[in-house]
């Protein structure tokens, strides 16, 4: 997803460096998938057709709830992802973004039967799932599906309490069930590379010779069961500093925890909108307005001052949800009398109305 890229078109050459320093400094582990536009060509160029096959672990993802009308349909993807690698089969294959209407869609379409034929014939050598959504909804897949070798999870020191993210509690699921799991997002889409100055002022103050991003990555990998820690590095430079801290990572001091905390700590003195993403306030809008989306999104711009991200989170939690923007609201009232956390949600929703216009 966040490939080098020269315009619109992933930088192939640069990539091919990146990989080479990658694969030097003894990391195997890629993460590409089939709704990353250009990703799995990219991959094949600069990795498959360079490097002996058993050389290094190839990953990639299904995303039957894109387009699919069959299962027919999903399992194209698969066949697809296939041909555009030309890896022959993948060493970790995920049903990808597994929660709310999402998970249904693979149920419906048997995949989890089709994937386990795929690892019996080879195609797939470990089987599991990414996931967005409550730690309620991920127990109740790991239950019903104990084929799941692995889990993919958000997991970064920002959403580790965070209501809406859940990633403790995630988390502690998955090693319930003894899941190794595979961190995605340690970084927060670059955020963390860049967080609130008091929090920066922290973590510099501890050390000022090292990334913010360090801080963010290390926390990640320092967590037991976690097997891989993914990092979506745009540049040579950004390769050169995770290179520089995780080849001989053993974990974080007792210290560098402390240091952690206190970042974590000085991000709940930032105000938020108090949303817990119950949804109860859904339920009861007669305008269909995505609250909850809306209210993640303002968080988001209010920690980090990131207008780009803002809008994506309420374009994909909100429209992409089916529901309506917060500028709909009519102001009933309806939403606030089912509130638990007391959300003054009629004005929360205008001031996202104007701070965030579509």
């Amino acid at each position: 997803m966040r490939l080098p890229k020269i315009g619109e078109n992933i930088d192939i050459e640069q990539t091919k460096k990146m990989v080479d320093m990658f694969m030097e400094a003894g990391f195997t582990y890629f993460d590409t998938a089939w709704a990353y536009a250009g990703s799995e060509d990219a991959i094949r160029q600069a990795l498959v057709e360079r490097y002996p096959r058993e050389s290094f672990c190839l990953a990639t993802k299904n995303a039957a709830w894109i387009n699919c009308k069959t299962r027919e349909d999903a399992i194209a993807q698969f066949e697809t992802s296939l041909k555009q690698t030309g890896a022959g089969y993948f060493d970790y294959y995920l049903l990808h973004n597994l929660g709310e209407h999402r998970t249904k869609v693979f149920e419906d379409f048997d995949m989890w039967t089709w994937a386990k034929e795929m690892k019996a014939q080879g195609k797939i050598k470990h089987l599991g799932f990414s996931f967005h959504s409550t730690p309620e909804e991920l127990e109740e897949i790991l239950v019903r599906h104990p084929e799941a070798e692995f889990v993919q999870l958000q997991i970064n020191y920002a959403d580790w309490e965070n209501m809406a993210i859940q990633s403790r509690r995630c988390y502690e699921v998955a090693r319930k069930y003894e899941k190794p799991v595979i961190v995605m997002e340690p970084v927060k889409g670059g955020m963390l590379s860049n967080p609130p100055e008091s929090v920066q002022k922290i973590l510099k103050t501890a050390n000022p010779n090292v990334s913010m991003a360090s801080w963010a990555i290390k926390f990640a990998a320092d967590l037991d069961g976690v097997m891989v820690v993914l990092s979506g590095m745009s540049n040579i430079e950004q390769m050169q500093d995770n290179i520089s801290y995780m080849k001989d990572f053993i974990g974080l001091t007792e210290d560098e925890r402390k240091v952690i905390n206190k970042a974590q700590d000085e991000l709940k003195k930032i105000p938020l909108i108090p949303c817990t993403t119950c949804n109860y306030c859904a339920k009861v809008c007669p305008k269909n307005i995505g609250i909850s989306g809306s209210f993640t999104a303002m968080n988001i711009l209010t920690l980090y001052n990131d207008m780009g991200f803002a809008k994506h989170q309420e374009e994909w939690l909100v429209g992409g949800h089916g529901k309506e923007k917060a500028s709909e609201c009519i102001k009933c009232g309806a939403c606030e009398g089912v509130c638990p956390q007391h959300i003054k949600i009629r004005e929360e929703l205008e001031k996202v109305a104007n701070k965030i216009p579509w």
